[in-house]
C-alpha cells in the first residue's frame, strides 16, 4: 500500500513541474506585456529582469504554501488517505480543467482553478465524513472563514484593480499628457519617487520583512523604523530620479523595468502556491505518515499540516529555476502576450472579439453618462482636460502598443495590489489583477474609441466570464473526481493518472498543430510599418489572397451543396452550413482588417482604388449570402424528408455545374497570380452560362405548368428553380469580383 502512495506523491511532483511550465506560459503575459507593449527594452532584457524577480519571489513564497495545507480544510480531522485523495483529485482535475478550457479557447486562471478545486474536493469529502459521523460539523472540516476571505479577495480584486487602474492612469495622464517627454522636469522625479517608495515598501519592508529567512531581530527593527525608512527611500529616490533625468537617462524605462521585476516577484510569490503548494503538502504528508503512521493510512490523522509550511530552500530555488527556463524557452510564453496587449493598445488594429448586446448597452450607458457630466462641468475645465488628453500629440516608440507612462502605471499598480494580497496570505489571481489594471488604464487613456469600445468591452466581459466559469467548473469537476476516487480507491486513482498523462500529451500535440496553422502575418506587418508604400504592397497581397481563397471556398461549397441535394446527404449539408456561417464571420473580421489598412496607404491610391476595394469586399459577402440562399431551402427540404430531386433535374444541371466550376477556377487563378490574360474570355463565358441558366429556368417553368402532378412535385420543382436562380446570381457575383480584383490589384501607374 505504501508503494501506491509513493507513486501518487511522485505523480504529484511530476504534475508540479508540468504546472510550473504551463503556468508560466499562461501567466507570463501578466508581467511581460507592459514592458513589451511599450517597447522600453529588448525582449531579452525584459526577460532577464523578470527572471530575477521570479527567482527572488519564489524563494520568498514559503508563507503562501499554507493555503494548500490548512487554508481551506482542517487537516487535523482528515486521515492520511483522505488528504492524499483530496490532493490527487485537485492536481488531476487541474490538468483536465486547463485542457478543456484551452481546447475551447476560453480564458482561465490558475489561482481560481486551484482554490475552487480545493474547495470542491474538501467540501464533498466533508459531506461524506459528516454523513458517517453526525457529531462532525462543517466548521470542523472546512476553514470556512478563511475560504470565504480567499474567495472574496479573488473576486473583489477584479473591481479594485479596474478602479485603481482607471483612477491612477487618469491622474497620471493629466499630469504628463501624451507629450510626456515635454513635462518631465519636476514631475518625473516625484512620480518616480512615489513608485520607488511604494515598491520598496511592499517588496523589501513587507515582503522581505515577513520572510522566514530574515532574523527576528531584523524584522523587529524594520517594523519599528518603517516610517523613517519610507521617508528616506522617497527622498533619496526622488533626488536620484531628478539627477538621472538631468543626465538624460530615461527614468520611465527604469520604472518600467523595476515594475517588471516587482510584478514578476509578486507573481512567483503569489502563484507558486498554485503550482507546487499541493504537491509539497502531499510530500510533507507522506514523510509524516512514514515516520509516525504505523502503516495505517485510514487511521493516521494529518495534524502536522496545521503548522505553517517550512519548505526547504532547495525546492523553492528549483521551482524558480524551472519557471525561468519555461519563460525563456516556451514559444507559448512568447505568444501569449498578444491578448492583453491587443485589448490595451492605444491605436486601432485587429479586434480579437466581436460585439455583444451587453457590451453595447454598457458603452451606450457610459457615453450617456459622459455627455451628462460634460454639460455639468464648466466649459473651461472641460477644454483644459481635453487638452491634456490630446492623442494627436502621442509619442509612441516604433511598434509600441502604448507609451511608457501607461506601462509604468500598469506594472507598479498591479505589483502593489498583488504584493498586498501576498503579505496578507490571500492568493489573489495575478491574471485578474494585471489584466484589470491594464484594462482600467487603457480606458482612462482613451484607448477605447467609439469605433473600438464595444469590441474591447466584449473582450473584457468574455475574459471575466471565463474566470467565473472556471470557478464553477473547477468546484464541480473536482468534487466529482474526488467522489470517484473516494469510492473507487486506487483503481480509479490510477485511471485518472493515466488520463492526465494522455491529456498532457494531446495538449502538447494540439499546441504544435495550432502553432503551425497560425497565419495572417501580413496584417500584423501592415499595422506595424510606417511606410505607406509598403502598406500598399502588403494590402494588395492580403486582398488578393483573401479574394482568391473566397472564390475557391465558394466553388467547393457550391459543389458540396449540389452533391448533398443530389445524393440526399443531409449530414454533409449541415457541415457546409456551419462552414459557410463560419466563413461569413471570418470575412467580417478580414473586412475590418483591410479597411484599417486602407487608411494607411498613400492617399492618392486610396482615392483611386477605394471603389474597387469595397466592391470586392461586398462580393466576398455576397458569395456567402448566395450560398446560404441556395443551402437553406435544400437543407430544410432534406430535413423534412420531402421528395428527392428527380434524376432528370440532376443530369440537366450537371453541364451548368461543370461550366461554373471552370469559371470559378479561372477566376481564382487570375486573382491569385494577378494575371488577367483570360479576363475577357472568362467574362464572355460567364455571360453565355447566365444565358444558358436563363433558358433552363424558362424551360423548367414551362415544365412546371405542364406537369400533370404539379401539386405533388411543387416543392422539389421550386427547390430546383431556386438552384437555377442562385447559380445565375453566383456567376454575376463572380463577374463583379473579377472586375473589382483586376482594377484594385493592378500595378500602380505613377
Amino acid at each position: 500500500m505504501e508503494t501506491i502512495y509513493f507513486v501518487i506523491v511522485a505523480f504529484l511532483l511530476l504534475l508540479a513541474v508540468f504546472d510550473l511550465f504551463v503556468g508560466v506560459s499562461n501567466d507570463a503575459v501578466n508581467f511581460l506585456q507592459s514592458a513589451i507593449g511599450a517597447k522600453v527594452a529588448r525582449f531579452r532584457t525584459v526577460l532577464v529582469v523578470a527572471s530575477a524577480g521570479v527567482l527572488i519571489g519564489a524563494v520568498m513564497s514559503a508563507g503562501m504554501m499554507d493555503v494548500a495545507r490548512h487554508g481551506i480544510m482542517h487537516p487535523a480531522n482528515y486521515t492520511f488517505a483522505e488528504v492524499m485523495t483530496i490532493f490527487l483529485a485537485v492536481m488531476v482535475t487541474d490538468v483536465v480543467v486547463l485542457d478543456i478550457f484551452n481546447t475551447l479557447g476560453m480564458p482561465t486562471s490558475t489561482t481560481v482553478s486551484l482554490v475552487f478545486e480545493l474547495l470542491g474536493a474538501t467540501f464533498i469529502l466533508a459531506l461524506f465524513k459528516m454523513n458517517a459521523d453526525p457529531s462532525l460539523m462543517i466548521t470542523d472540516l472546512m476553514n470556512s472563514s478563511k475560504a470565504l476571505s480567499v474567495i472574496m479577495a479573488i473576486f473583489v480584486s477584479v473591481a479594485i484593480a479596474f478602479f485603481f487602474g482607471t483612477a491612477v492612469m487618469w491622474l497620471s495622464r493629466l499630469v504628463f499628457t501624451f507629450r510626456y517627454k515635454k513635462h518631465l522636469r519636476y514631475s518625473i522625479a516625484i512620480f518616480g519617487g512615489i513608485a520607488f517608495t511604494a515598491l520598496a515598501y511592499f517588496i523589501f519592508i513587507k515582503g522581505l520583512g515577513g520572510s522566514p529567512f530574515i532574523s527576528d531581530a531584523t524584522k523587529s527593527w524594520i517594523n519599528d523604523n518603517t516610517q523613517m525608512l519610507l521617508i528616506v527611500v522617497f527622498v533619496a529616490s526622488t533626488i536620484l530620479n531628478e539627477i538621472l533625468y538631468l543626465l538624460r537617462v530615461n527614468v520611465f524605462k527604469i520604472i518600467v523595468l523595476l515594475g517588471t521585476f516587482a510584478l514578476a516577484m509578486a507573481f512567483a510569490g503569489n502563484d507558486l502556491v498554485n503550482f507546487i503548494g499541493v504537491p509539497l503538502a502531499g510530500l510533507d504528508s507522506m514523510q509524516d505518515f512514514m515516520a509516525n503512521g504505523n502503516g495505517d493510512p485510514n487511521a493516521f490523522m494529518m495534524t502536522s499540516l496545521m503548522t505553517s509550511a517550512k519548505s526547504p530552500l532547495i525546492y523553492l530555488v528549483l521551482a524558480g529555476i524551472i519557471m525561468i527556463v519555461a519563460m525563456a524557452t516556451s514559444k507559448k510564453a512568447q505568444n501569449v502576450v498578444k491578448t492583453s496587449v491587443d485589448l490595451s493598445r492605444q491605436d486601432e488594429g485587429d479586434e480579437m472579439f466581436g460585439s455583444s448586446k451587453v457590451a453595447r448597452s454598457i458603452v451606450r450607458a457610459v457615453q450617456d453618462m459622459g455627455n451628462g457630466l460634460s454639460k455639468i462641468m464648466p466649459s473651461s475645465s472641460t477644454k483644459w482636460i481635453d487638452s491634456r488628453f490630446n492623442k494627436e500629440e502621442m509619442e509612441l516608440a516604433q511598434g509600441a502598443a502604448f507609451d511608457e507612462v501607461r506601462a509604468a502605471v500598469n506594472l507598479v499598480l498591479a505589483a502593489m495590489l498583488i504584493i498586498i494580497g501576498t503579505n496578507y496570505k490571500l492568493p489573489l489571481s495575478t491574471t485578474y489583477v494585471a489584466f484589470m489594471v491594464a484594462m482600467g488604464s487603457s480606458l482612462a487613456d482613451k484607448a477605447w474609441s467609439r469605433d473600438s469600445a464595444v469590441f474591447r468591452v466584449t473582450g473584457v466581459l468574455s475574459v471575466i466570464g471565463g474566470w467565473f466559469v472556471t470557478a464553477g467548473v473547477a468546484f464541480a469537476a473536482c468534487a466529482l473526481v474526488c467522489t470517484m476516487m473516494h469510492f473507487g480507491g486506487f483503481v480509479v486513482m490510477i485511471a485518472f493518472m493515466v488520463l492526465d498523462i494522455y491529456l498532457l500529451w494531446r495538449s502538447g500535440q494540439a499546441y504544435k498543430k495550432s502553432s503551425e496553422d497560425k497565419k495572417d502575418d501580413i496584417f500584423n506587418l501592415m499595422m506595424r510599418t510606417k511606410d505607406k508604400d509598403i502598406v500598399w504592397d502588403l494590402l494588395r497581397k492580403h486582398v488578393g489572397r483573401t479574394q482568391s481563397f473566397v472564390t475557391r471556398f465558394t466553388c467547393d461549397e457550391f459543389n458540396k451543396i449540389v452533391d448533398g441535394v443530389s445524393n440526399e446527404r443531409l449530414k454533409e449539408l449541415k457541415v457546409s452550413y456551419r462552414e459557410v456561417n463560419s466563413e461569413r464571420e471570418t470575412l467580417k473580421k478580414i473586412r475590418r482588417q483591410e479597411f484599417l489598412a486602407m487608411r494607411r496607404i498613400p492617399e492618392r491610391i486610396a482615392l483611386e482604388r477605394n471603389t474597387w476595394f469595397h466592391l470586392g469586399v461586398n462580393c466576398n459577402q455576397q458569395y456567402m449570402y448566395c450560398l446560404r440562399r441556395m443551402l437553406d431551402p435544400i437543407k430544410e427540404h432534406l430535413d423534412n424528408n420531402f421528395q428527392p430531386m428527380p434524376k432528370e433535374y440532376i443530369d440537366e444541371f450537371e453541364e451548368v455545374r461543370r461550366r461554373i466550376n471552370e469559371l470559378m477556377s479561372h477566376t481564382e487563378q487570375m486573382i491569385s497570380t494577378n494575371r488577367y490574360d483570360l479576363y475577357r474570355e472568362t467574362l464572355a463565358i460567364g455571360d453565355e452560362c447566365k444565358d444558358e441558366l436563363s433558358a433552363l429556368r424558362d424551360r423548367h417553368i414551362n415544365r412546371m405548368q405542364q406537369d400533370v402532378n404539379a401539386a405533388q412535385n411543387l416543392k422539389v420543382s421550386m427547390l430546383y428553380l431556386n438552384m437555377l436562380q442562385e447559380s445565375q446570381e453566383l456567376i454575376s457575383i463572380m463577374r463583379h469580383q473579377l472586375r473589382a480584383a483586376r482594377k484594385f490589384l493592378e500595378e500602380d501607374k505613377v
